[in-house]
């Protein structure tokens, strides 16, 4: 039995790469032994189609039952069970209980430990996608092995001095999802509590001029680490988009991936404001991604030029 968490609020993606990671290993043989070609891959495919197609309804949301299913194809079954679980609950942020850890603490605590401009976990998981990942199909789309994003994670927390060896020997999914990881778990998103009202209204303006003027002045107003941290990734993100036609992954692609880890509202804020699943999906998650694919698809922006732009646009938009 393969257990799927489908959660109402963009994680789909997550379910569907929770299923895709172990294997199928709910598939039963047929009597007879023999299996069609691609079988695995075609029974995959309509399991992944049966979940997007789920109506994430609000009494669906609400029930803390799980729902069965079961899809069979040439003789092979695969059976899975999925249940529903709120935001707050799936995307809590819980700060670590490590001084010298690095997952769930601030940003500008890590960087200021570490002397550093932007964390060593982030430099580190970059530049090993960058040498090894970087033509991988799916990079950052399919997901690493549990227990290695888990070990990899262990690593960082205690400052092992094995760190690198690890990188080197570890599958460059699990890299890209420790990475991934590490954004998912900062005590507040790397784009801020604070500036996120700002951020989905400055995505949402109509004239051209007037969205420059108010993205670029968000981007001023993040705490340094947070923004020179968001200049790196966004850099490496555009390389790896660079390789679209070897790895699959467009500027679009990626945005979706990170888009919602690096924006999305404060727990406070989205207990305060319930609304449908569908609404959440179609209003704050597609929005977040829009901010992330804005940034994306803008010329080169450097932390230098944005502190030297005197410039100063309300973020009351």
């Amino acid at each position: 039995m393969t257990e799927v968490l489908v959660q109402p609020d963009c994680q789909l993606s997550l379910a569907c790469e929770r299923l895709d990671r172990c294997g199928l290993d709910a598939l039963e043989e047929s009597p007879e032994g023999k299996r069609a070609p691609n079988t695995g891959a075609r029974l995959w495919g309509r399991v992944r189609s049966k979940l997007l197609r789920q109506k994430l309804d609000p009494q669906t949301v609400q029930t803390k039952n799980w729902h069965m299913d079961v899809i069979e194809m040439n003789g092979i079954k695969v059976e899975f069970s999925m249940k529903f679980t709120s935001r707050d609950m799936s995307l809590k942020r819980t700060p670590s209980k490590k001084q010298t850890g690095v997952f769930g603490v601030k940003i500008s605590v890590v960087t200021k430990r570490e002397r550093s401009k932007v964390p060593y976990i982030v430099r580190q998981c970059v530049e090993e996608v960058e040498k090894r990942g970087i033509d991988e199909v799916g990079i950052y789309r399919i997901s690493g092995v549990a227990t290695d994003i888990q070990a990899l994670k262990a690593a960082f927390d205690s400052n092992n001095k094995d760190t690198l060896v690890m990188l080197s020997d570890m599958d460059i999914n699990a890299i890209a999802g420790t990475l991934k990881l590490y954004f998912r778990e900062l005590p507040e998103p790397l784009l801020t509590d604070r500036l996120y009202p700002a951020f989905m209204q400055g995505i949402a303006l109509s004239d051209p001029s007037a969205k420059e003027n108010c993205m670029m002045h968000l981007l001023r107003s993040l705490p340094d680490p947070n923004l020179i941290t968001f200049l790196f990734l966004l850099e490496h993100l555009k390389r790896v988009a660079e390789k679209e036609p070897i790895n699959k992954m467009s500027l679009h692609n990626l945005a979706t991936v990170f888009g919602p880890t690096l924006l999305r509202p404060s727990e406070v804020e989205s207990k305060g404001n319930l609304s449908l699943a569908s609404d959440i999906w179609s209003h704050d998650v597609m929005a977040q991604v829009q901010v992330l694919l804005y940034y994306l698809q803008h010329s080169p922006i450097t932390f230098a030029e944005l502190k030297r732009n005197t410039l100063y646009f309300s973020t009351d938009v």
